[in-house]
């Protein structure tokens, strides 16, 4: 099927700094990264980027539908976990919980959900490949948004 739409396209480069660590760079942003065998506190390794792009996707999802759909929310948080397997290697599952922060009734809280999971450009990417599964919930008082 074609579209008349155009194509996002998308470029970052990466490049080693020394054996302990490397530099992504894309627009006017630097990040570095953990390359180094030992590993490294202060940056995060490529199985960390991965969960951070999942969790970027399904933040900037509800900031893209809640004018659409007239959801007032206060905050979003994502709390978000992965398991490894080693033969072969890949990212076996992921769980994820967003929390909002909103007085919306359930139903909308759903609706939301249901905009994420069918939109996210990085969800649909590794949701066929991986055990994806989460929730999306209203913000109790004990919720940290920050």
């Amino acid at each position: 099927m074609e579209t008349d739409r155009p194509v996002m396209r998308f470029a970052v480069e990466a490049v080693r700094v020394d054996a302990h660590g490397s530099e992504a760079r894309c627009k006017d942003a630097r990040l570095v990264l953990d390359t180094d065998l030992a590993g490294r506190a202060d940056a995060f390794n490529p199985a960390e980027l991965l969960l951070a792009a999942l969790s970027a996707c399904m933040i900037k999802g509800i900031e893209r539908v809640t004018p659409i759909l007239r959801f007032d929310l206060r905050g979003v948080r994502v709390v978000i976990t992965g398991e490894r397997q080693d033969v072969p290697p890949k990212m076996a599952s992921i769980r994820y919980e967003i929390i909002v922060d909103t007085d919306e009734p359930d139903r909308r809280l759903a609706l939301l959900h249901d905009n994420v999971r069918k939109y996210g450009t990085v969800f649909n990417t590794v949701a066929p490949g991986t055990q994806l599964d989460g929730v999306l919930r209203r913000a109790t008082p004990a919720d940290a948004m920050r």
